[in-house]
């Protein structure tokens, strides 16, 4: 058996949340801006939460629900997940998102993996915060990984990595075998594979007798 574990927004999802979340109250601009800074490697991924989630301030949770429901899964994404649970792997999203829009997206097309490790904007009196809370703030995707090994009992040289930013560096090198999709150019070197579709990703899987 072997755990595989994806990133979300940029590779499962050719969504991004927070620029979703941005678009609602008219700020998506400067979310997108900050987001491109954090992928790049030029903020830490918990600076560029903070300083997003901060803007979300007072955004209605009814306006926030919309927000998810716009998030969806890449072309192909729940045929991959769906062969990898069939043939027997622990399947995993690891990713500084948040759960509502990973569950919505999953929701939409059947798609069921075994764990979701994700963060959360909190409400209070019906509207965003401007706070953030959850594992992958301060957290970084290679502890989850870890932890997810001892919960499943799975060696760390028997787990795939799938992902695209900065903020999945950590788990990519700690991973077994790390593929980049679409990765950035300072992750790329990191990659043992890259690609960039679904159906590729299915074959590398394939090729490494996994499917």
């Amino acid at each position: 058996m072997t755990l595989v574990a994806f990133d979300f927004d940029g590779t499962l999802s050719d969504s991004e949340m927070m620029v979703l979340l941005g678009e609602q109250y008219g700020i998506a601009e400067e979310i997108a801006d900050i987001t491109a800074r954090a992928m790049r490697g030029e903020l830490s991924y918990a600076e560029s939460l903070y300083e997003r989630a901060e803007l979300l301030e007072g955004l209605p949770e009814a306006e926030a629900r919309a927000a998810y429901e716009q998030v969806y899964l890449r072309q192909g994404a729940a045929a991959v997940i769906e062969a990898l649970n069939d043939a027997g792997h622990t399947t995993a999203i690891l990713t500084g998102g948040f759960t509502p829009g990973v569950e919505a997206a999953l929701d939409r097309d059947n798609a069921d993996v075994d764990h979701v490790v994700a963060n959360e904007l909190p409400v209070e009196d019906g509207h965003l915060t401007g706070g953030a809370e959850g594992p992958l703030i301060e957290g970084t995707k290679d502890d989850a990984l870890e932890a997810l090994c001892m919960e499943t009992n799975t060696d760390l040289d028997d787990t795939v990595a799938v992902g695209d930013g900065a903020n999945d560096l950590p788990m990519l090198k700690a991973a077994g075998t790390a593929i980049g999709f679409i990765p950035k150019p300072a992750v790329r070197p990191h990659c043992d594979v890259v690609v960039a579709t679904m159906p590729r990703l299915t074959r590398v899987f394939e090729e490494d007798g996994l499917l």
